[in-house]
C-alpha cells in the first residue's frame, strides 16, 4: 500500500504472543515479568496477593520494591525450610535436603513456570530418586558410606554420571524438566540418602513442600497450576476434527 503523498508506506512491526505487552495471548495482565526489574520474576505479583489478602492498603504501592522482596523471600525461606526442618527434628527423618532449597526459591520466584509446576517438580524430582538407587544398585555401592566420608572411587563415579545423564534424559522424555531434582539425584549416588525409607520420606518431603506452594499462591491470587504446567497442551482439549 502507499501513503497519500505516493511513498510506500513502511509495515509496523507485528507483536509477538497476542497481548499488551508481548505478553502470550490469554495471559492474565498481573502475572507477567516485569521487565524492567527481571530480576524480581513473579514473586512481586505474590508479595502484591499477599499483601491485598492481608490488607495492608499502605504496602501495596511498595510491593514491587527490591527491599520489600527480599524481606519476602527470606521470611517464606525460613517458613517453607523451617517446617520440613522441624519435621525432621520431630520425626528423626530427613524431610530436610539439599535441593529442597531450590525448589522453594523456584515456588515463589517464578510460579508459573513450566519446571516449577506440581507435575515437573514431583515427577522430576521421582525420577531423579529413582536413578540415584539405580545408579547405586549397578554400581554395587548401596551400602557404602558417602563419598564425602569415605572418599572417590571409580565405582562412584561411575554412579554420578549415570545418575546425572539418566535422570536428565529421562526428565527431557517425560517432558517435565526440575532443575533441582539434577542435585537430588547426585545427592543419593554419592551415597548422603541411600535407603529405601529415607527416599520415600524425601519424596514425601517434596510432595507436603509442593502443596505449601499451591497454598501460598493461591492465597496471593496466583493461578499456580494444580498439576499441569499453565497453557500445557495436556490442559487445552483437543481440536475439534473438521467434517468432510
Amino acid at each position: 500500500m502507499s501513503s497519500s503523498g505516493g511513498e510506500p508506506s513502511t509495515p509496523e512491526p507485528q507483536k509477538v504472543g497476542g497481548g499488551p505487552d508481548g505478553c502470550p495471548a490469554g495471559a492474565p495482565p498481573h502475572h507477567r515479568n516485569d521487565r524492567r526489574q527481571p530480576i524480581v520474576g513473579e514473586m512481586s505479583e505474590v508479595v502484591r496477593g499477599i499483601i491485598v489478602r492481608a490488607r495492608l492498603s499502605w504496602l501495596i504501592e511498595h510491593h514491587a520494591r527490591l527491599p520489600v522482596l527480599a524481606l519476602f523471600s527470606f521470611v517464606n525461606g525460613c517458613i517453607s525450610i523451617g517446617i520440613m526442618s522441624a519435621l525432621a527434628v520431630i520425626t528423626q527423618n530427613p524431610f530436610i535436603f539439599p535441593s529442597l532449597g531450590p525448589t522453594a526459591f523456584l515456588f515463589f520466584y517464578t510460579p508459573l513456570a513450566p519446571s516449577a509446576s506440581p507435575r515437573h517438580t514431583i515427577v522430576g524430582q521421582a525420577i531423579a530418586v529413582i536413578c540415584g538407587y539405580f545408579s547405586l544398585v549397578v554400581t554395587g555401592l548401596t551400602a557404602a558410606g558417602p563419598a564425602i566420608a569415605i572418599g572417590v572411587t571409580w565405582p562412584r563415579v561411575i554412579a554420578a554420571a549415570l545418575s546425572l545423564g539418566l535422570t536428565d534424559g529421562l526428565m527431557v522424555l517425560a517432558r517435565s524438566p526440575h532443575p533441582p531434582a539434577a542435585a537430588t539425584t547426585l545427592i543419593i549416588s554419592l551415597g548422603i540418602l541411600t535407603r529405601p525409607p529415607q527416599l520415600v520420606l524425601l519424596m514425601g518431603a517434596v510432595v507436603l513442600l509442593t502443596l505449601q506452594a499451591l497454598v501460598i499462591n493461591r492465597l496471593a491470587g496466583i493461578p499456580y497450576p494444580l498439576w499441569n504446567p499453565v497453557g500445557d497442551a495436556t490442559q487445552t482439549s483437543p481440536p475439534r476434527r473438521r467434517s468432510p
